[in-house]
């Protein structure tokens, strides 16, 4: 399948790397007639009643300071700008959003804009002092990093998790987490640990979550997660000869349950079964398989 078909996979939008490193393109980024501007309240954005497209607005319709805009970059040549703000309630035709909510309904330059915005902003409201040393710190480059006084840099951080398919004999292993509601299932995950490769991160996440070793484990794309700041691997695996698929132990700590699913159980989930939503990594991994096990 194609990895263009995973959800906020971006690619679309020309992050424009040059004018972020100069005050004057930067300034003449936000004056241009076409210049817009993505409004972000929280983890909400605001869209169109209409047609649930994204409501963006001419920068000359906004008052910011420079050190509170980040520079997304070009859609169409056209610059487009983050900024956080307050929720309103007073704009007709206007409705403001969770991203699970609204994100599918967009294109996918606009999904990418939604993306980019929210993990900026994320880091920015976390970013305030250097973690070195407690320094504060002030936005540089367009939003893209800050700086400290006695010249320190930091960058938006982004955490990779693994999360795999396993199949064994036309069927899939899925978990519910201990934290979710009963019924909910996904495919397992976790994140990266210092000094590891994303096969070993997967290895080791199987049979910390699932008590059981796989092999043929192979990377079949990625996802960027702003909430608030993951990238999302996504691998499948097989379950390793001489593994008895019933012999699968949860980790009480984060899994309730694991169970076997036909692609015919994943294509038409009964009642009360509930998977992975279409907007992540995940869902598309599941749909793509159980539709023509392709990944």
């Amino acid at each position: 399948m194609s990895v263009e078909r995973v959800p906020l996979a971006g690619g679309i939008i020309d992050r424009d790397a040059p004018t972020r490193g100069s005050l004057e393109a930067l300034e003449a980024a936000w004056a241009a007639p076409d210049a817009r501007v993505l409004r972000i309240a929280g983890p909400k954005v605001p869209v169109r009643e209409t047609d649930l497209s994204l409501a963006l607005v001419p920068t000359a319709r906004v008052t910011a300071p420079a050190d509170e805009r980040v520079y997304l970059g070009r859609r169409d040549g056209a610059p487009m700008f983050a900024i956080a703000t307050e929720e309103s309630d007073g704009e007709p035709g206007i409705t403001w959003r969770h991203p699970f909510q609204a994100v599918m309904k967009l294109d996918h330059a606009e999904r990418e804009l939604v993306t980019m915005a929210l993990a900026v902003i994320r880091w920015h409201e976390a970013a305030g002092y250097s973690p070195r040393d407690g320094e504060p710190s002030t936005v540089a480059d367009g939003g893209w990093s800050r700086r400290t006084q006695s010249g320190g840099e930091l960058f938006p951080r982004t955490d990779p998790a693994v999360i795999v398919l396993i199949t064994h004999e036309d069927r899939v292993l899925l978990g519910s987490n201990v934290l979710w509601e009963t019924g909910r299932f996904s495919l397992l995950a976790g994140f990266v640990e210092a000094g590891e490769t994303l096969e070993n991160a997967v290895a080791r996440e199987v049979f910390e979550e699932a008590g059981v070793r796989v092999a043929e484990v192979r990377y079949v794309a990625s996802q960027p997660w702003p909430f608030p700041r993951s990238l999302m691997l996504g691998f499948q695996a097989s379950l390793a000869p001489g593994q008895d698929p019933a012999a699968f132990v949860a980790d009480p700590t984060e899994i309730s349950e694991l169970r076997w699913f036909t692609r015919e159980e994943i294509r038409s989930p009964g009642a009360g079964l509930l998977l992975p939503g279409a907007l992540s990594i995940a869902g598309w991994m599941l749909d793509t398989w159980a539709q023509d096990g392709a990944l």
